[in-house]
């Protein structure tokens, strides 16, 4: 397989990762305005997994975008 589509396919999906993070974390705040405390919170919770692999991600993904720009 193409290394250029490679980066390019989990370039992708690390947009859509962050575009359901999003999604996720809206449901959160309505559910928490819902009376769902408990709920919000395990959501934020689990959300905060991806938070704390976002600065890895978009780091290897720089670095694999870099490796191809002087191709």
């Amino acid at each position: 397989m193409d290394d250029k589509l490679i980066a390019s396919l989990l370039n992708k999906i690390n947009h859509s990762q962050l575009a359901l993070s999003a999604a996720i974390d809206e449901l959160s705040t309505w559910a928490e305005k819902q009376g769902a405390i408990t709920v919000a919170g395990h959501i934020r919770d689990a959300l905060e997994t991806v938070d704390q692999n976002q600065e890895f991600i978009s780091l290897a993904l720089l670095s694999i975008s870099s490796d191809f720009q002087g191709e």
